[in-house]
């Protein structure tokens, strides 16, 4: 859907104006709309096009599933869930959107595909957070002067019901894990029952905010660009249209 907001913005003048201007202005307005949305929303469609093939069937494209443990090359993370990296860091999905993390599609029911910590840290969970956990990396592995905080959700059924390990209870404030470390299943919560996400696993590298907390994953000026931390290309700016795989 074309911007409203964008199109009142350029078509504000409008009705100041003389009917031949305004019949003059109308394709300029559709054009700018035009160019609007194929610099916001080209990148990443042909990926698109290829997640919507592997969830027709995801057994004819294997060569784009990542198996949870892998590293690629000498990248400090682990890759925390099998399945494939539908979605990546500052892919839009709408005007003015920018995903400020990496989905991961297991291609299978909820409650089944495990995920697993990316890297050491202590783990919080927060006693309303039904399907996220959050890890906290005192030493940055790429900045060591630095902490950063991992962000793993969706590990959750549609109805709520959270496929977090039990052995992280909400309100879990600052427990060691170690990398691989089972922090629960992929889920499709969304908030909504009646609205579902596919089933999948969202991790982030959030920043922290100098005092020891975590800023807000929704923002992406919030978070790093994760492809240094995976090994992977993670980054729609450079990687507008391929699936991510180890190289």
């Amino acid at each position: 859907m074309i911007d409203r907001f964008f199109i009142r913005k350029i078509m504000g003048i409008i009705p100041a104006m003389p009917k031949k201007i305004i019949l003059l202005a109308i394709p300029v307005a559709i054009a700018a709309a035009g160019i609007y949305l194929y610099f916001n929303f080209r990148r990443g469609s042909a990926r698109t096009a290829q997640v919507f093939d592997w969830f027709r069937d995801p057994s004819s494209r294997v060569e784009w599933m990542m198996t949870a443990g892998t590293k690629c090359g000498e990248a400090p993370f682990i890759f925390p869930t099998n399945g494939l990296v539908g979605f990546i860091w500052d892919d839009s999905f709408r005007p003015g959107h920018r995903h400020a993390g990496v989905d991961i599609f297991s291609g299978t029911e909820v409650g089944v595909t495990p995920v697993l910590a990316a890297y050491p840290g202590y783990l919080t969970r927060q006693s309303d957070w039904i399907s996220t956990v959050i890890i906290r990396v005192p030493q940055d592995p790429l900045a060591p002067s630095r902490q950063v905080w991992v962000y793993y959700t969706h590990m959750a059924d549609k109805q709520g019901n959270s496929f977090v390990s039990p052995q992280f209870p909400a309100g879990t404030q600052e427990v060691y894990v170690e990398a691989g470390t089972v922090l629960g299943y992929q889920g499709n919560f969304s908030g909504d029952p009646n609205n579902p996400v596919g089933v999948h696993l969202h991790i982030s590298v959030v920043k922290d905010d100098g005092l020891g907390n975590f800023r807000n994953e929704l923002e992406i000026k919030n978070t790093y660009d994760p492809s240094p931390y995976f090994g992977l290309s993670l980054n729609a700016n450079t990687n507008p249209d391929t699936v991510p795989v180890c190289q």
